[in-house]
């Protein structure tokens, strides 16, 4: 019998069948009455974060959308940028070979500025490319 004390349901029952019959019917309305009062506030106060969560929300999406465009828009300029890069550096490799041409030392100097130019180009490019890779890993067309 006491294991059934421990019980939730149980507990409740005994109490309104002992403790709940002394009590008066004015007396359980007005606890039933402040109880809806309290249930509705709390609907009310769920309703305002609903309504904060809901806008909040929104912002978000708008601000995830406006990213996704400037997203888009810096990966189409890098796009282009490692097309410049790349022209750069087919011309640096043109001017190298015309170099080898001509004799001399200020050719071999001018030779190694250029190849210099031509390597950093190529590292730039690389990294661009990159760059424009990890925008197509997040769904981005470039």
């Amino acid at each position: 019998m006491s294991g059934l004390i421990l019980l939730r349901g149980p507990r409740r029952f005994l109490y309104r069948q002992t403790v709940g019959r002394f009590q008066s019917e004015q007396a359980m309305f007005d606890r039933a009455e402040k109880k809806v009062s309290e249930l509705g506030q709390s609907v009310a106060v769920a309703k305002k974060e609903d309504a904060k969560l809901l806008e909040r929300a929104s912002f978000a999406e708008q601000d995830m959308q406006n990213g996704f465009q400037r997203l888009i828009k810096s990966g189409s300029e890098i796009r282009k940028l490692a097309n410049s890069v790349y022209k750069i550096e087919r011309q640096a490799e043109d001017l190298m070979a015309g170099l080898r041409q001509v004799p001399g030392r200020e050719a071999i100097k001018l030779r190694s500025e250029v190849a210099s130019m031509a390597d950093t180009a190529k590292q730039q490019r690389i990294t661009l490319q990159k760059r424009i890779l990890k925008i197509s890993e997040l769904g981005v067309s470039v």
